[in-house]
C-alpha cells in the first residue's frame, strides 16, 4: 500500500510540474524531495526504498537536473551541441516554401497544436452575423437571381451562362463583393460573401462559379491589396460593375501543384511602344484550367521574371510576378474552352508568345516584381476559406433537404423509405455533413471577417468540406436510386454530382492539400516552437542565433515534456479532469474530450516532426493522417462553437452528440494509423501507450442516435430548417425542388388518411394494383372519408411527379439520329 501511495504521489507531482512547464530548478527540488520521502517516509506511508536499493537514482536525477538548471552548464552541455548539430543537418527551405509559410496568420490551429487549447480564444470568434445591407442583399438580389436560374437549361441546353444572367450579376454588383465601397464595390464581409455564394450554388453551381472567381483569388483582390493607385483607379470600379471580366492564370502544363516548376517566363527588356522606348517584360506562357478565361477581358498572369541584362539593377532571377494584361492585347491567345466535368461555367486555356507588356502592368508596378508568390499565398489563405467551403456546404445542405423530403415521400414495402434502417444510415450521415460543414464554414468565415488570414485552417476547410460534400452527394444518390441517375430537367442532384470533381481538384487538389500542406506546412506554422528554432538556426549571426535557439529549444523541451505527461494523464483518467468552458454545461464532456485529444495530437505531431525531421515531406501517408486528426479537432471545435452560437437549442443536442462521437472516433483512427505505421520503431513503442494506455477504445455514434437524426429531418420543422438554412428553398410545385417541399407538406397533412388506406390494404379490404382505383375502393368501403379520398388523390398525383424520371426522344439525345437507320441496324 505504501508503495502504491508513493507511486501516485510521484506521478501527480511530475504531471503537475510538466503541465505547469516548471523550470529545471523546481524539478530538481521536487525530485530531491521525492527521493527523500522514499527513504524516510511519512506518517501515512512507510519508507519504500533505501539509498542502496534505488533511492540513489532519484538523488542522481535531482543532481543532474540541478546542474542543468545552471544556465552556463545547460548551454555548454545541451544547447551548443544541439545548435551545432541541427545547423548542419537542417534541410533547406525553398523561397516559395518560405513565402507560403509566412503567408497568413495562425489562430485556433495554434491552440490545438499547443495541446492545451484556451477556450476563451474560441469564444472570441464572433457568431456569424450580417449587416442589414448584407442581409438585404442575400434575401433580395440573391434570391431574385436564384429564381432566374434554370440549371438544366444552363448546363445541358446552353452549356453556357445566359446573357441576361451575366447582365443581372453585373448590374447588381455580385462581381464586386470583395472590392471596397471606396473603389466602387460592395465591400461585403467574408461571412456575407460565403453565404451569398453558397445560396447561388445551391441553385446552380455554374452561376456560383462566375460570382465566386472574381471574389476570390484574382485581379480584383490583388489590385486592391497590392496595386498601384493608377491600377486601382483604372480597374477596380470596372471590375466591380462587370465592365471588366477577370480571370487569373496560374496553373500550366508543368506547374500544377508545384508552382516552382513554372515555365512561364517574363524577360525584362526595352521595346518601342507608340514610338517611345518602354521598359517592360517579354512574356512567353501557357496556362490551362483557367476559370472565366473564355469570357475574360482582363487576365491576371503569374510568371517567373528574369533580368539577364540587369536593367532593373538587381539580381537576374527575380521570382514569381503577376501582371495585368487586357485579353485583347496583341499576342494573347484566349477563348477556347475546356469541359470540366460536363459543367457549364467558362473555363479554358490561354497562351502567349513574345508578348510585350509595360512594367506598369505588373501588379504593384516595379516594386511588385518578384512578389507574386507572397501576394498569392496571402490572398489564398483567405480565399480558400470562403468560396469552396461555401459551395460545398450549400451542396451538402441542399442534398440533405432534397433527400430528406424524397425519403419521406417515396414508399417501398408499404412505408416511407426514410423509415428503413438501410436508409437511416446514409440519411444520418447527411445530417452530420450538413451540420459539420456549416459549423466549419461559419466559424472560419467569422475569423476571416475579423481580419484573420488562416492559412492552415483554410487548407483544412477546403479539403474537408469538399470531401464531405462528395460523400453527401453519393449518399443522396444512393437514397434516390434510379431517380438520381436519370438526368433531365427534373433531376436536382446531377449538377452537384458533376461539379464534385472540380471542387475536389481546384485551389490545391485535395491529395496535395491533405498530405503536403495541412500538416507538413501547418506543423511549422502552428507549432509553438518549431519555426522559431528554424529561424534561429538560419540566423547568419551565430551569437544572435544561439541566443534565439536557446530560448526556442528550451521552450520546445518543456512543451514536449508537458505533452508526454499530459497525454498519459488525460488518457488514463478518460479526460474527465481536462478543461472545459464554464458556460458550456450541455457540451462540457465534449470539450473535455477535445482537450484530451488535443494533448494527444500535440504529442504525436511533435514526436513526428522531431523524429522524422526533413524526411517528413516524403512520409505523406503519415502527414495525411495527421492532417485528418487535426481536421477532426478543428471541426469538432466548430461544432461546439456553432451549437453555442445558435443558442444551444435542445433539439440539436443529439446532432452535436452524433457529430462529436464521430469526430473523436475518426481522430482516434487517424492517430492509430500514424502510430501503427510509424517508421521509427522505438518511437512507435514509446508513444503508443501514452496515446492509448487502454487501447483504442472510442466507438462511432450509435445506430440509435443515427435513427433519431434521420427521423428529425423527415418532416418539416425547426431542425430541418436550421440544418439547411441560407440555401435556396422554394415550394413552387412547378420547380424540381419546389415539388418536393410542396409534396412533403401535403404528405404530413394527409398522413392519418394514408395510415387508414395502408391498413385497408394490409387487411385485404382493398387491393392496390394499376388496374383499380384503390382510393375510390377504400372510400366506398368506408375506410376513408370523402375529404380524405380527395386529399389522397391529389397527393398521389404529386407523388407520381416527385418519383418520375425524365425521358427523351432519341433525336434529342443522339447526335444526327435517324430513326429509320437505327431500326435497320437493330434488325440486322
Amino acid at each position: 500500500m505504501s508503495t502504491l501511495v508513493y507511486i501516485l504521489v510521484c506521478f501527480a507531482a511530475l504531471v503537475f510540474l510538466a503541465l505547469r512547464q516548471a523550470p529545471l530548478s523546481i524539478w530538481a527540488a521536487v525530485v530531491a524531495v521525492l527521493a527523500l520521502l522514499a527513504q524516510v517516509g511519512l506518517p501515512f506511508f512507510e519508507p519504500v526504498l533505501s539509498f542502496s536499493s534505488g533511492a540513489w537514482v532519484g538523488w542522481l536525477l535531482a543532481v543532474l537536473l540541478g546542474a542543468l538548471a545552471l544556465p552556463d552548464v545547460r548551454r555548454r552541455i545541451v544547447i551548443e551541441p544541439a545548435y551545432n548539430t541541427l545547423k548542419k543537418v537542417m534541410p533547406s527551405v525553398s523561397e516559395t516554401e518560405q513565402e507560403a509559410l509566412e503567408a497568413g496568420t495562425i489562430g485556433w490551429d495554434a491552440e490545438l497544436f499547443s495541446g492545451a487549447p484556451d477556450w476563451s480564444r474560441l469564444a472570441e470568434v464572433r457568431p456569424p452575423t450580417l449587416s442589414a445591407e448584407e442581409r438585404e442583399f442575400l434575401e433580395g438580389p440573391t434570391e431574385e437571381l436564384c429564381r432566374m436560374l434554370d440549371d438544366w437549361d444552363i448546363r445541358h441546353n446552353r452549356r453556357d451562362i445566359p446573357k441576361e444572367v451575366w447582365k443581372f450579376i453585373s448590374e447588381k454588383g455580385f462581381l464586386g463583393m470583395l472590392i471596397s465601397k471606396e473603389h466602387g464595390g460592395l465591400g461585403f464581409s467574408a461571412q456575407a460573401q460565403s453565404l451569398i455564394i453558397g445560396k447561388i450554388s445551391s441553385r446552380c453551381p455554374d452561376v456560383a462559379v462566375i460570382v465566386m472567381v472574381p471574389n476570390s483569388l484574382g485581379p480584383g483582390e490583388l489590385i486592391e491589396r497590392y496595386g498601384t493607385d493608377k491600377q486601382k483607379t483604372k480597374y477596380l470600379k470596372r471590375l466591380a460593375t462587370g465592365k471588366e471580366i477577370p480571370c487569373f492564370g496560374l496553373t500550366g502544363p508543368t506547374s500544377g501543384s508545384d508552382a516552382a516548376a513554372m515555365r512561364d517566363i517574363g524577360v525584362v527588356c526595352k521595346q518601342k511602344v507608340g514610338g517611345k522606348e518602354t521598359l517592360g517584360l517579354k512574356l512567353n506562357w501557357e496556362k490551362r484550367y483557367i476559370s472565366l478565361g473564355p469570357n475574360a477581358t482582363l487576365l491576371g498572369l503569374a510568371f517567373i521574371a528574369i533580368d539577364p541584362d540587369g536593367l532593373l539593377g538587381g539580381e537576374e532571377e527575380l521570382g514569381i510576378t503577376v501582371a495585368l494584361i487586357p485579353t485583347d492585347h496583341k499576342g494573347v491567345e484566349i477563348g477556347r474552352r475546356h469541359l470540366p466535368g460536363g459543367v457549364a461555367f467558362p473555363n479554358g486555356p490561354n497562351w502567349g508568345r513574345d508578348v510585350f507588356v509595360p512594367l506598369d502592368w505588373v501588379v504593384g508596378g516595379k516594386e511588385g516584381i518578384g512578389q507574386g508568390w507572397r501576394m498569392l499565398m496571402e490572398c489564398l489563405s483567405e480565399g480558400r476559406s470562403i468560396s469552396l467551403p461555401a459551395s460545398s456546404t450549400a451542396a451538402a445542405k441542399g442534398a440533405l433537404r432534397a433527400t430528406s423530403a424524397y425519403a419521406r415521400i417515396r414508399k417501398q414495402f408499404g412505408l416511407p423509405i426514410g423509415f428503413m434502417e438501410g436508409i437511416e444510415e446514409p440519411l444520418a450521415r447527411l445530417v452530420e455533413t450538413a451540420y459539420v460543414n456549416e459549423a466549419g464554414r461559419s466559424v472560419t468565415a467569422s475569423m476571416v471577417s475579423a481580419g484573420e488570414k488562416p492559412s492552415v485552417i483554410s487548407a483544412i476547410l477546403k479539403y474537408q468540406t469538399t470531401e464531405r460534400m462528395r460523400r453527401a452527394i453519393n449518399d443522396a444518390f444512393d437514397i434516390h436510386g434510379g431517380r438520381a441517375i436519370c438526368d433531365g430537367p427534373s433531376n436536382y442532384l446531377q449538377t452537384g454530382y458533376q461539379a464534385v470533381p472540380v471542387a475536389i481538384t481546384v485551389e490545391g487538389a485535395n491529395i496535395l492539400t491533405r498530405t503536403l500542406i495541412t500538416f507538413a506546412q501547418g506543423a511549422l506554422r502552428s507549432h509553438p516552437w518549431l519555426y522559431k528554432e528554424i529561424l534561429a538556426l538560419r540566423e547568419p549571426d551565430p551569437e544572435i542565433g544561439i541566443d534565439e535557439f536557446e530560448q526556442a529549444f528550451e521552450g520546445h523541451v518543456a512543451y514536449t515534456v508537458a505533452n508526454i505527461f499530459g497525454s498519459l494523464f488525460h488518457n488514463l483518467t478518460g479526460g474527465y479532469l481536462a478543461s472545459a468552458p464554464s458556460q458550456a454545461r450541455a457540451t462540457s464532456r465534449w470539450y473535455r474530450q477535445l482537450a484530451r485529444s488535443a494533448r494527444t495530437f500535440a504529442l504525436v505531431a511533435d514526436v513526428s516532426v522531431v523524429s522524422l525531421g526533413g524526411g517528413l515531406k516524403i512520409k505523406q501517408k503519415i502527414t495525411g493522417r495527421l492532417a485528418d486528426a487535426l481536421s477532426e479537432l478543428y471541426l469538432l471545435s466548430c461544432v461546439l462553437k456553432r451549437f453555442e452560437d445558435d443558442g444551444q437549442p435542445s433539439a440539436d443536442r443529439k446532432i452535436v452528440d452524433y457529430c462529436a462521437a464521430n469526430c473523436l472516433y475518426r481522430f482516434q483512427q487517424a492517430i492509430k494509423g500514424v502510430l501503427d505505421n510509424f517508421p521509427v520503431t522505438p518511437v512507435r513503442y514509446l508513444i503508443y501507450p501514452l496515446a492509448f494506455p487502454f487501447g483504442a477504445r472510442r466507438r462511432p455514434a450509435t445506430d440509435r442516435l443515427g435513427k433519431d437524426l434521420a427521423r428529425a429531418v423527415l418532416e418539416p420543422g425547426e431542425v430541418r430548417d436550421r440544418l439547411t438554412r441560407d440555401i435556396y428553398v422554394t415550394d413552387d410545385p412547378d420547380d424540381p425542388l419546389g415539388i418536393l417541399e410542396h409534396t412533403l407538406t401535403r404528405i404530413i397533412a394527409a398522413q392519418e388518411a394514408d395510415k387508414k388506406l395502408e391498413k385497408a390494404v394490409r387487411s385485404g379490404i382493398i387491393q392496390r394494383t394499376h388496374a383499380n382505383d384503390w382510393i375510390a375502393d377504400a372510400r366506398k368501403a368506408g375506410a376513408i372519408t370523402d375529404d380524405e379520398a380527395t386529399a389522397l388523390n391529389e397527393l398521389e398525383a404529386l407523388v407520381a411527379r416527385v418519383i418520375a424520371v425524365d425521358d427523351f426522344d432519341p433525336a434529342e439525345v443522339v447526335p444526327h439520329y435517324k430513326s429509320s437507320e437505327s431500326k435497320s441496324l437493330a434488325a440486322e
